[in-house]
């Protein structure tokens, strides 16, 4: 049966799909199940994009199908991303917000002459497992190591660090522990959760029990996080005088009407805040808000996807709408622009995103509504965690 599909997928490679009057994206992500609105974040990215800028590439219309991930399930993934290129001949996939499915896809590439562009998965070494992957979301390095000077130079010398136990937490573990460190801070405690975790009182009385002055959490967007926010409220360690630092997961925007007091002045570090203040983030803000109908929902998925599609249509010129995955990836690497989110570079070597990283801390605007308000800015990151790999 593999070698049956992989002669397939060879097929129709060879074929290509040259000059087509319609090019087909394939963009996998969880639209339904616990993570369904981070699902509906890349496809008002994509809509945002297309309303912006088109609905083609020179003579050729672009055409998008979704499949539907709920949840981390590498398997699923492969076999979705197979049958994308198989029976629907997409020349582009895209998407993925789990980084066990993005891993689980790459070996599927060369052979398809198919590049991947990931729209969210945020560990380091995805880009190394392909030369046909390209980045336009984030690492969990790239939004974790600043955030632990901002620990440091806060007057934290102690903390715990809590993450869920797969692939960006422990890259999430690791960025903060070395940046911490090397500020001459101390790790107390590591520890890491099962994905599935959902009851944190436990976790609340370790962090209790550890000494530490501050905690550093990762866990992947959505309910996981709105459960540790309120746990670390209503568990008494914010009053307790413990204080909360994380990349900027734990605060999407479309969390921070349930979290409201619970999430007042938590300071996070990343790549995006809806409220950033730029003309181009207002024209993408109002875009995508129309796309996902109610503005409340918007996050951070949806950024990664917006420029996602940059890169696919970059491509697309490029190629001149031929399926060559080699030379769509060779014509993006160096690309700059600005996106909503500020100044930004696809690097030439490792084919991920180069951005600013932003200091946010969550605040209470006039009409009581919660956002991330960016505070200082952390210029021209790149991914601290490839070096780390090496």
């Amino acid at each position: 049966m593999k070698r049956m599909i992989l002669a397939a997928i060879a097929a129709l490679a060879m074929s290509g799909a040259a000059y087509a009057d319609t090019i087909k994206i394939g963009v996998v992500g969880p639209f339904s199940g616990p993570f369904a609105l981070q699902g509906k974040n890349f496809k008002a990215g994509i809509d945002a994009y297309m309303a912006l800028n088109g609905s083609k590439v020179g003579d050729d219309d672009i055409e998008i199908i979704y499949r539907d991930v709920p949840q981390a399930d590498p398997a699923q993934a492969k076999a979705l991303a197979q049958e994308l290129v198989v029976k629907e001949g997409v020349q582009y996939l895209a998407g993925f917000y789990f980084t066990p499915d993005a891993m689980a896809v790459t070996p599927l590439l060369t052979q398809a002459n198919v590049p991947l562009v990931i729209m969210n998965a945020a560990t380091s070494a995805i880009v190394t497992k392909s030369p046909l992957v390209v980045r336009t979301s984030f690492t969990t390095w790239q939004t974790s190591t600043p955030i632990a000077k901002v620990a440091k130079d806060a007057g934290v010398s102690k903390v715990i660090s809590v993450v869920s136990d797969y692939g960006p937490g422990v890259d999430a573990e690791n960025a903060f522990k070395a940046g911490f460190e090397a500020a001459g801070g101390q790790v107390v405690e590591a520890i890491r959760m099962p994905l599935a975790t959902n009851d944190f009182s436990p976790i609340m009385q370790r962090i209790k029990d550890s000494g530490a002055e501050g905690v550093f959490a990762f866990l992947p967007s959505g309910p996981t996080t709105l459960g540790f926010v309120k746990a670390f409220k209503e568990n008494g360690l914010k009053d307790g005088g413990i204080k909360f630092f994380a990349p900027g997961d734990l605060t999407q925007e479309s969390d921070l009407p349930a979290l409201g007091e619970a999430a007042l002045g938590i300071q996070t570090t990343f790549h995006y805040a809806v409220s950033h203040d730029s003309p181009e983030n207002k024209a993408f803000v109002e875009a995508a808000g129309k796309a996902i109908g109610n503005p409340a929902e918007l996050s951070f998925p949806s950024v990664g996807a917006y420029d996602g599609m940059h890169v696919i249509y970059k491509m697309i010129e490029a190629t001149g709408g031929e399926q060559d995955a080699a030379k769509a990836v060779e014509a993006v690497k160096g690309l700059s622009w600005t996106s909503p989110r500020g100044p930004v570079t696809i690097d030439p070597e490792s084919r991920h995103i180069t951005q600013n990283i932003y200091l946010r801390e969550v605040a209470k605007a006039d009409d009581g509504t919660y956002y991330n308000k960016e505070i200082q800015t952390f210029e021209k990151q790149g991914d601290p965690g490839l070096a780390a790999l090496k």
